[in-house]
């Protein structure tokens, strides 16, 4: 048994994360570009994303690795012979809740201390990279503002921006100083102030203007060192003005703490909740996938495998929605998130029962019927189409 449910549950749980993390990443190096960061900022905030992500796989990774392992047994009637010899399915389900307690365990690390951390690192490194502190690189063949009275543009940019060619810079001051310069190659430079780097300059021609100037002072130079005083960036923010960026245990503080602000008490009350009772279906899974995993006798239809998908996510979804209109002081959030847990629990049951303790029971048998004659109703109606066209 397990064999059987290992090979599944690590293949889905890895392809599910590998999905969502592949669509994120194509909007986080738009994102990246567009703010003129390097590249090694878009795997850090992917890195971050991680823990959301698993905690949305594993559940599904679970129930499907657990289905398709007695779908197969069933399949190969060897789930036949173990109930024949006196093994029922509360025996057979030993080895699934050993998978369950564990991840149930992970998941409930990842969602109460993982998760908030991560997204507070996601969000600090976006501010940072909107701010310019991550190394942003020069935009070439763009004006650049650097600093206040500095504009820089760039025809050719090497060595993720320390080199340039084909500069143009000019800056001005408060007090009527102009200064232009063009030249061949310029880098950028560190100096023992962090609050000012070094643009040396290299094969140029220079034009200082003053307001006591009767006319412009042209300079040719070789080599001419401009000093750029950098952007003050702003501290980010503290962690925890957001509820998601709470864990588990600040939850509870912040949604009882009066002080707090009333919108941060509920949306923490509400988020508390969310994350126990997504936990706490994981409990229910194993008797979903057992439910979902025999198909009626002669048949080897799938139907059981894609409503197990649809009935996770209609539950998250439903969740979600709870969450949000506890959040808003709609309803409590014993309502709308405990209330869908104990209804989605009995269905589960029901099913459970019907499968393990009814003679020939079929908790999709009608489904699976209906789906049957549909399936077979469109094949008839393009093979009479087929017959036609021939004709």
């Amino acid at each position: 048994m397990f064999r059987l449910i290992i090979l599944p549950l690590v293949g889905t749980l890895v392809i599910a994360a590998m999905l969502l993390v592949l669509d994120k990443m194509l909007r986080l190096f738009d994102f990246v570009a567009k703010e003129g960061g390097p590249v090694s900022v878009v795997w850090q905030m992917l890195a971050n994303l991680v823990p959301e992500y698993l905690s949305m796989a594993i559940p599904v990774g679970l129930l499907l690795g657990i289905l398709l392992a007695f779908r197969k047994l069933a399949l190969s009637s060897e789930l036949d012979v173990f109930r024949a010899v006196g093994l029922g399915y509360r025996r057979l389900l030993f080895v699934p809740y050993l998978f369950t307690i564990g991840f149930v365990l992970l998941n409930l690390v990842i969602v109460g201390y993982l998760q908030p951390m991560a997204r507070y690192s996601y969000e600090n490194l976006q501010f940072e990279l909107r701010q310019g502190a991550l190394g942003a690189s020069i935009k070439v063949g763009e004006f650049n503002r650097l600093g206040s009275g500095m504009t820089l543009r760039v025809e050719r940019s090497e060595n993720e921006g320390t080199d340039l060619y084909g500069i143009f810079v000019r800056t001005t001051t408060d007090e009527g100083r102009d200064l232009a310069v063009a030249a061949e190659q310029g880098t950028f430079m560190g100096t023992d102030d962090p609050d000012t780097i070094l643009l040396r300059l290299t094969n140029g021609r220079l034009v200082h203007d003053e307001a006591d100037f009767s006319r412009p002072r042209v300079l040719s130079f070789e080599s001419h060192d401009l000093p750029i005083n950098l952007p003050r960036v702003d501290a980010f923010r503290g962690r925890g003005g957001i509820h998601r960026e709470l864990t588990l245990p600040e939850l509870v503080r912040v949604g009882d703490d009066p002080r707090a602000p009333p919108d941060l008490r509920m949306a923490s009350r509400a988020n508390f909740h969310y994350r126990l009772a997504e936990v706490a279906m994981m409990f229910l899974l194993p008797l979903l996938a057992v439910a979902l995993a025999v198909p009626p006798k002669r048949s080897s239809s799938a139907l059981g495998v894609f409503l197990s998908i649809v009935i996770v996510v209609t539950y998250h979804k439903i969740c979600q929605y709870g969450e949000d209109a506890a959040a808003l002081g709609l309803v409590s959030p014993w309502i709308s998130l405990w209330v869908p847990f104990v209804v989605f629990s009995a269905m589960i049951a029901w099913m459970y029962y019907q499968i393990a303790y009814v003679p020939g029971g079929q908790p999709i048998g009608a489904l699976e019927r209906a789906f049957s004659k549909t399936f077979s109703a469109v094949k008839s109606l393009f093979r009479r189409r087929r017959t036609v066209a021939a004709d």
